[in-house]
């Protein structure tokens, strides 16, 4: 297999002694990856001490073969979970929000009232359980909603709550667009130019939107599938806060070294990101709204506010996947020496291969990775 491997030019960075000493081993180990799982595209970074030290980017980012580099537009997936949480998590140390108080009461008029809003969500669906009325941002962000996934994902296709708010973990990106509703609806905050405004344009992310740009068109990777296909790359019409990302490894890098230093919010609340206090208690992520399992099969883990909180063997960290059909995405940090690796890979069998390249970088860490990905073999 023929891989194109690349430093990324437009990241100014010095790669100081740790992260030169790593490269030859993180290139191999990525060569590997790329060998064993069939995949065509991967991108890793390393953020040592808060810092981005090394961008590198392997393989291709189409079926023409044109190299995946550091600045080819990729799918963020599910990582915009996490960037949405920081934000939220902003707003909150401004005093613009408050975590615990429900969302109904930033809005003018009652959820149910505004119908199914093709943009967010099915809220029309709720009118007949009250139980939507105690739903919080902290509730959106930890996935204790009571949502399923998605509604379309229901038997029906209407949105329901399955269990009361606030009580247990189970993945729903309908949580997280009830939380984006309530803070465009209620608050006028348009999501994008937030996250524009506050981190995009000043971190230099000028490859990073939650809306599809023109711009990105030079330089876009598709997909490949489990089985292999191409598929082309989505161009994302609406802003959603659940995933609809679109970003490069020397952006999200930024973005990720931007968080793991608390920056942006008062010492008081930098250890807030990480913080997790929602016991996970399902044997692994997916399909979501599992029952509980017995307390052997359970992670080492909690839900934190848009991540996933764990403490290993170098102390607590945080990390967020992002998947979709063609896509695979990583990102784990460890909070005391502010070290994270960041993977993404327009191909999913990329996934397999994950643990391996993140204890490449950062060693044993602690992350519950049979959990999130329960079919890998032999890790």
């Amino acid at each position: 297999m023929a891989i194109a491997c690349s430093l990324v030019a437009a990241v100014s960075i010095a790669i100081g002694a740790m992260a030169q000493d790593i490269l030859p081993a993180l290139d191999q180990a990525a060569r590997e990856a790329m060998a064993q799982t069939g995949a065509k595209g991967l991108a890793i970074a390393v953020i040592d001490n808060g810092q981005v030290s090394a961008v590198r980017a392997y393989g291709v980012r189409n079926a023409r073969g044109e190299p995946l580099v550091p600045d080819t537009v990729m799918y963020g997936a599910s990582l915009t979970k996490a960037v949405f949480g920081y934000l939220v998590i902003q707003l909150a140390a401004e005093g613009r929000i408050d975590l615990d108080r429900p969302i109904a009461e930033l809005l003018p008029d009652p959820l149910p009232s505004y119908g199914n809003v093709d943009a967010y969500g099915h809220w029309g669906d709720l009118a007949s359980d009250e139980r939507w009325r105690s739903i919080t941002p902290r509730m959106a962000l930890n996935h204790s909603t009571g949502f399923a996934n998605f509604a379309f994902l229901e038997p029906d296709g209407r949105l329901r709550i399955h269990f009361d708010p606030g009580t247990r973990y189970a993945y729903s990106g309908e949580g997280i667009m009830l939380l984006q509703f309530g803070l465009e609806r209620g608050l006028g905050i348009d999501v994008e130019q937030e996250l524009q405004r506050r981190f995009f344009g000043p971190l230099g992310m000028t490859r990073t939107s939650l809306k599809w740009q023109t711009a990105f068109a030079d330089n876009l990777a598709d997909g490949w599938d489990a089985d292999g296909k191409v598929e082309p790359h989505d161009e994302r019409s609406r802003v959603r806060a659940a995933g609809s990302m679109d970003t490069t490894i020397a952006d999200m890098a930024r973005m990720a070294a931007h968080m793991v230093r608390g920056d942006g919010l008062p010492p008081e609340r930098q250890a807030i990101y990480p913080e997790a206090t929602l016991p996970i208690t399902t044997r692994q992520q997916f399909p979501t709204l599992l029952p509980d399992a017995s307390e052997n099969d359970r992670p080492q883990a909690r839900a934190g506010l848009g991540v996933i909180g764990f403490t290993g063997p170098q102390g607590p960290g945080w990390y967020k996947g992002g998947h979709n059909d063609t896509t695979a995405n990583t990102l784990v940090c460890l909070q005391a020496s502010r070290r994270c690796v960041l993977i993404l890979s327009n191909d999913v069998r990329a996934e397999r291969a994950f643990p391996k390249l993140v204890r490449s970088v950062l060693g044993e860490t602690g992350v519950p990775y049979r959990w999130e990905y329960p079919d890998l073999m032999n890790e």
